[in-house]
């Protein structure tokens, strides 16, 4: 190039699109090799979940989300709080009060400063526990599961999940369904991939 001259682009793919294009790709790469790195971890760590890695060469643990819109920590939330009844108007949807008065103390929260996503972004996951459960009716369960969606943090375990429980239960062959510490004290050989264990076990547990 001479006299100034710069490098055009085709004109239907504009600078800031090309941008966010490419940062676009670098997370997938970034995302596709943090999952490869998990997997070869966790086949490693535990021979039950190795075999089940075996079975399923191409495992996503993002599929399920691919289903979902796009989510910022505060639409998760909110997501996790009412479900799928996504409305202008909560009360027409049959919204509880209850669930109704949460997600307005919530969107109080994030608009007046109280809460930030880029602040809690930068804690960690018991931290962002302990902020957010402080809002009234948002338990640590509602956090976790908005901390995957929307922030996908590699290393959360919902022991208390029934879906979960069972799906050890019936991989470890266990005579009993285990009982949230038990499989706490089970993800602790998962760390720090307890998130991705999960999603493995869970997707199984769905084809099986």
């Amino acid at each position: 190039m001479t006299g100034g001259a710069s490098l055009a682009l085709p004109p239907d793919e504009p600078h800031g699109a090309t941008g966010r294009g490419q940062a676009g790709r670098r997370r997938a790469t970034a995302r596709a090799q943090e999952i490869r790195t998990g997997l070869a971890w966790l086949h490693a760590a535990d021979p039950v979940l190795a075999r089940v890695i075996d079975d399923r060469p191409d495992f996503d643990p993002d599929v399920w989300m691919q289903r979902l819109p796009a989510m910022d920590l505060f639409g998760a939330l909110v997501f996790q709080v009412i479900g799928q009844q996504i409305s202008e108007t909560l009360r027409g949807l049959g919204l509880s009060w209850r669930k109704a008065a949460t997600v307005l103390d919530l969107a109080r929260r994030f608009s007046d400063g109280r809460l930030s996503e880029t602040e809690l972004r930068e804690l960690p996951d018991h931290e962002v526990i302990r902020r957010l459960t402080e809002v009234k009716g948002i338990g640590a369960w509602t956090v976790q599961g908005a901390l995957l969606i929307a922030l996908r943090r590699p290393d959360l375990i919902r022991a208390n999940d029934l879906a979960l429980r069972h799906a050890i239960q019936a991989r470890y062959g266990l005579d009993h369904l285990p009982e949230p510490a038990e499989v706490a004290d089970l993800a602790e050989r998962w760390r720090p991939y307890r998130s991705l264990a999960s999603s493995l076990l869970l997707a199984a547990a769905r084809s099986s």
